[in-house]
């Protein structure tokens, strides 16, 4: 069997001596410092590389932050504040990690349909922008502020009255969980203003996991257009205009990167319609999965190869416990194979189709379907790429009692 053309992303890692490398260490190599099977793998070279992408084709005026949630390892969000304009976090635990890595409070922002009282306490304490997202948490923080003796930095979580078109989660329009019903708002702006909070501007982000740039750019301009009408019952200038992200990635056959340069283009006419219709606001970009997604790799390792009827299983130390979307139990209607590959036969000839399971028993503990791999067996090393975002954290590690997974940064 011949081998099947490889995935953009698998090019992103170098082949070197017939083994996958991650930051130029191969991965059996890498599998020996990590300390054990399973791993997830994060490459800095590529984190930075996305992030000066952006910046070449963003333009200057508009600030870049990292949403956390995508990828809060420590080590990676060090990493990221250092290089982004700003971190956007959605729990205290994340915001514990953004102050640990040094970001500025004034360019954190915390964002989340349940914050506690104690997390708005936090946020209050911090000196960072919260989104608020209800009536309630802007009572409770009137009750924050009063007892910390500290104002609170507010923007408005909107609800918008349209939504991302072609986006994989579709976060606002709708009857939806996320922030303020755009229609209500003023009503919350009038209440801001009554408490005294220290009102700042609007969070609207409306979907995400985009790979269509004129869906995305209509999205912009329909956040302009919303915030500078929302804007006339605000008790202070907007000084800040988050317009969400949605930027997406390929994960699969058929799938094309985002065109970022109509995405560009485009944002520049938004800095100047901003200029004139929201003066003092800063714009800003939220993004997550496309800054970290495409620079991660998980790994397993083959504990067993069974042959069923005809068809092979390749029986890993890794599964859906560790990366549920790649099992495809993160929002797929219809499961697709991530890319996957057998890391340290990575280019081999021999080939053949292979299911890649895990350890769990349970039928949706799939990795990889029929696919056209290397001939592996025990000991040999899997790979699946596009692990960067939403994998360690966003898994059920605790589902049937295996052992959790290591995290490194290359």
């Amino acid at each position: 069997m011949s081998a099947a053309p490889r995935h953009p992303a698998m090019e992103r890692f170098p082949v070197a001596g017939g083994e996958l490398t991650v930051g130029s260490v191969p991965v059996s190599l890498l599998a020996a410092r990590a300390g054990q099977t399973p791993f997830y793998a994060y490459d800095r070279r590529l984190l930075k590389e996305r992030v000066e992408l952006l910046r070449s084709v963003l333009p200057r005026e508009i600030s870049l932050h990292y949403a956390m949630k995508a990828n809060p390892m420590p080590a990676v969000v060090g990493c990221m504040a250092q290089w982004v304009d700003g971190l956007d976090v959605a729990s205290g635990a994340e915001l514990r990690v953004a102050l640990d890595a040094g970001m500025d409070p004034r360019e954190i922002s915390f964002a989340g349909p349940g914050k506690s009282e104690v997390e708005l306490a936090q946020a209050v304490a911090s000196g960072i922008l919260l989104n608020v997202e209800s009536m309630r948490e802007i009572h409770l923080l009137a009750g924050v502020v009063q007892r910390l003796g500290r104002n609170a930095r507010v923007a408005v979580r909107v609800n918008p009255d349209f939504e991302l078109k072609s986006s994989g989660m579709k976060m606002g329009g709708g009857p939806k969980q996320f922030g303020i019903d755009a229609e209500l708002v003023p009503q919350a702006l009038a209440e801001i203003g009554r408490l005294g909070l220290g009102f700042e501007g609007f969070h609207i982000f409306s979907g995400s996991q985009n790979l269509k740039a004129e869906a995305i750019c209509e999205a912009q301009t329909k956040a302009l257009a919303l915030a500078t009408r929302l804007a006339e019952a605000a008790p202070s200038p907007v000084t800040t205009l988050n317009l969400g992200g949605g930027f997406g990635i390929p994960y699969f056959p058929g799938e094309k990167p985002l065109d970022l340069e109509p995405v560009g283009a485009h944002l520049q006419g938004i800095v100047e319609a901003a200029k004139a219709q929201l003066p003092q606001a800063e714009l800003v970009i939220e993004l997550g999965r496309f800054l970290v997604g495409e620079a991660g790799v998980y790994v397993c390792r083959v504990l067993d190869r069974k042959v069923s009827r005809g068809e092979v299983f390749l029986v890993t130390d890794g599964g859906l416990h560790h990366h549920l979307a790649a099992s495809g139990n993160f929002g797929q209607v219809i499961r697709k194979n991530y890319p996957v590959d057998v890391g340290n036969r990575a280019g081999s000839a021999q080939r053949e189709l292979a299911s890649v399971v895990g350890p769990l028993c349970t039928p949706l503990d799939l990795l990889a379907d029929r696919m056209d791999l290397p001939v592996a067996g025990p000991g040999d090393l899997v790979v699946v790429f596009q692990s960067g975002a939403y994998g360690y954290t966003a898994s059920p590690q605790r589902f049937l009692s295996h052992p959790a997974p290591v995290e490194v940064l290359v």
